[in-house]
């Protein structure tokens, strides 16, 4: 039985990987947050322990189940075993594992940035997977909007941005102007 892995950032958006067998599920007893490392000046997506969230997400097989190419994709992140934690509509017997920024290496403070092209791919995974709710469910699930967001939209640094139409445009601004996040231009 090939393993999976719960994605709860840009897998959300499928069309951003080639991965098999993708499949909506949740992480039970996890919720989002923007971290700061000192591997990188731009906030990581992470999740932390909370025994009162879960948070939406796909599941998908790892590549000819080989973990060590997925652990190379997510440097600076460690794989946690969370076969109990996630529920899907798979096998059972599925082996699944999630990622998560080690908090032993998380900084405060700092001129770290959210990527808003990260972002904007994001949103428009959640949108498509789970509607206007789950964009909602997103932003709610999610803290650290304290973090400043860097509008890179003009000039994309995230790798696999995407274009997104007007409308998802308008969903993350509003998302984040409900939250007070403060938006720089690149």
């Amino acid at each position: 039985m090939h393993p999976y892995f719960f994605g709860y950032g840009s897998l959300v958006n499928r069309d951003t990987h080639t991965y098999t067998n993708a499949a909506r599920a949740r992480l039970d007893g996890w919720r989002r947050a923007w971290v700061r490392t000192p591997l990188r000046k731009v906030a990581f997506l992470s999740v932390i322990p909370d025994a009162n969230s879960v948070i939406e997400g796909l599941i998908a097989q790892v590549p000819n189940a080989d973990w060590a190419a997925l652990d190379i994709r997510e440097s600076g992140y460690a794989r946690i075993g969370s076969e109990r934690a996630v529920l899907h509509d798979l096998d059972p017997a599925v082996m699944v594992s999630h990622y998560a920024v080690p908090q032993n290496t998380w900084v405060a403070g700092g001129d770290h940035r959210i990527l808003l092209s990260y972002l904007d791919v994001v949103i428009q995974g959640y949108l498509k997977e789970f509607g206007a709710q789950g964009v909602t469910g997103f932003f709610d699930s999610t803290d650290g909007w304290d973090t400043p967001i860097l509008n890179d939209r003009a000039a994309p640094l995230y790798p696999r941005a995407q274009t997104l139409s007007a409308q998802e445009t308008a969903l993350v601004d509003q998302n984040l102007a409900l939250r007070g996040a403060t938006v720089i231009q690149a």
